[in-house]
């Protein structure tokens, strides 16, 4: 880890305070899912950690799914296309769907998720996303549940990622500006 640390500017959300992000937000969605037949969907790969962390505070019985989307490829900044590269496998009818999202930034991807599954006859869906930059939006979106907000800076750890690198790190972080702009 020796080596990541020192590609990062400073720590944003420590490991203390996502288990405190993990904790308020599971006990939020546990009262108000109760009672319904939720299906947690991950969207692949960044909400991985945080899903994971999430569901063990939800006190309900739950299903998981995972979709896989791509709008950045290796860049920084979102290409405002979006790829499903692994759909859901369970029919969505009948379920309380809760996205689980790592960060939501300009909104495109989450928009585009949304509006795909609303035509598939769930009962509600709904957005969780640890983190936040709504200065960044440029879609209407508000997430139902957030962990928190950050500033406008390329964040990694906790399964944000750097082209596949970073997403180990037991926080998250700003990345140093040199390692993504002369790459």
């Amino acid at each position: 880890m020796a080596n990541l640390i020192n590609d990062i500017s400073k720590i944003l959300v420590s490991e203390d305070e996502l288990r405190e992000i993990n904790q308020r937000l599971g006990a939020q969605i546990t009262n108000d899912y109760a009672g319904k037949n939720l299906l947690v969907v991950g969207i692949l790969k960044g909400s991985l950690y945080f899903m994971a962390d999430l569901t063990r505070y939800i006190d309900l019985p739950l299903k998981l799914d995972f979709l896989a989307v791509s709008s950045y490829g290796g860049e920084t900044r979102s290409s405002g296309v979006v790829k499903i590269i692994k759909d859901i496998d369970i029919p969505l009818e009948g379920y309380d769907v809760l996205l689980i999202e790592d960060i939501l930034d300009s909104g495109r991807t989450l928009s585009y998720v949304t509006e795909m599954l609303r035509t598939r006859h769930a009962n509600s869906i709904s957005v969780c996303t640890l983190l936040d930059k709504p200065e960044r939006r440029v879609v209407d979106l508000t997430p139902d549940y957030v962990g928190c907000d950050v500033p406008d800076e390329f964040v990694v750890g906790y399964g944000l990622d750097y082209d596949q690198k970073y997403r180990n790190l037991p926080y998250i972080g700003a990345l140093k500006r040199e390692i993504y702009e002369n790459a």
